[in-house]
């Protein structure tokens, strides 16, 4: 049987970024940036990753895939949610910001199955018409921004509500890592929340039709095959079987 394909989507940057590990006339460039554990953990679940650019017909890419990432990264653009920037927001990357609520919509057209990670999550609140707040610091509540642990160590669980999709997916308590500086404000319109950190802020969020799943850790850093990726390519591979 064919294993489903699943795409992930990823960052473009300045070649300068790459600092003096390129010639100076290929300073002008960009380059286009996808973690490894991303595909790591899809092969790990049993699908076939492969790593998404932006410069072809995002419907034409979504008729050829099974499954759908939505990886960490970069802030998005408050003004997408009705917000001025706040003074610790970090960088912006919106040319990403349109491509990846392209992919989303797309996805969610063709009924696709959508796992979306951190950054993906927080752009599935505001597809949704949600809101972030901005910025929290390390000292409040349970100190989501742990920038100085290693993200493949658990520094809180997660509560998952019972009776959603992820219920069936996770235990009712769940460790994860926390590599975020943003949080949900207002839920999405037509978003359940699926997990509250022991402060109560949402880290997970699905659709009723079982074919969205967000989370705000990052569920690749930790032990492969974690649940939410076996998730996708099962879904996945339901969806190529059919």
């Amino acid at each position: 049987m064919a294993k489903p394909l699943i795409g992930i989507s990823g960052r473009r940057l300045p070649a300068t970024m790459l600092g003096t590990h390129l010639p100076a006339a290929m300073n002008s460039l960009r380059f286009d940036l996808h973690f490894s554990d991303y595909p790591k953990s899809i092969a790990a679940a049993g699908g076939l990753p492969v790593e998404l650019a932006r410069d072809a017909d995002v419907d034409g890419i979504i008729e050829r895939l099974d499954g759908l990432v939505l990886s960490g990264g970069a802030d998005l653009d408050p003004s997408l949610y009705g917000r001025e920037s706040h003074p610790n927001l970090g960088s912006l990357e919106r040319e990403r910001d349109e491509w990846e609520l392209a992919l989303l919509m797309a996805a969610r057209k063709s009924d696709m199955p959508v796992l979306a990670i951190c950054r993906g999550f927080q752009l599935v609140n505001v597809a949704f018409g949600g809101t972030l707040h901005q910025h929290v610091e390390l000292e409040e509540g349970a100190g989501h921004p742990q920038w100085d642990v290693d993200g493949r160590t658990a520094t809180h669980e997660v509560e998952v509500l019972a009776g959603t999709l992820t219920s069936k997916i996770l235990p009712s308590q769940w460790p994860v890592n926390s590599l975020h500086h943003q949080t949900v404000d207002t839920v999405g319109e037509g978003l359940t929340i699926s997990a509250t950190a022991p402060d109560g802020v949402v880290e997970g969020l699905e659709t009723p039709d079982g074919n969205l799943l967000a989370v705000q850790w990052h569920p690749e850093l930790l032990a492969a095959p974690d649940p939410t990726f076996l998730w996708l390519v099962r879904e996945a591979g339901i969806r190529l079987s059919q």
